[in-house]
């Protein structure tokens, strides 16, 4: 089993009153991946991470093996879900993978 976490940080020209609504999107449409895209086992998403957080939200997923990281990524929902529902609205991403 391995564990896939990625953080990132609003982009600036978000509004505080945007915020909630789209971190509600993501994590609907971030969940919706289990069972669609092979070897991902699990999917949490964080939507209100501690004051001393350096990034505001984050995707906390598992897989079945490392060699299904790389397939996520690149699996059409979860690009299509990226693309509409995270990308848009998102910089300065950071992962960490680990077994």
């Amino acid at each position: 089993m391995v564990h896939h976490i990625v953080m990132w940080k609003f982009k600036e020209e978000i509004e505080e009153s945007e915020k909630a609504g789209l971190k509600k999107a993501m994590a609907e449409q971030l969940n919706s991946l289990v069972g669609k895209v092979p070897g991902l086992l699990t999917v949490q998403f964080v939507e209100e991470p501690m004051s001393s957080s350096t990034h505001d939200v984050a995707l906390v997923t598992t897989l079945e093996k490392a060699s299904d990281i790389a397939a996520y990524a690149v699996h059409p929902e979860h690009v299509r879900v990226a693309d509409d529902y995270v990308r848009p609205y998102v910089t300065e991403r950071a992962c960490l993978d680990y077994e």
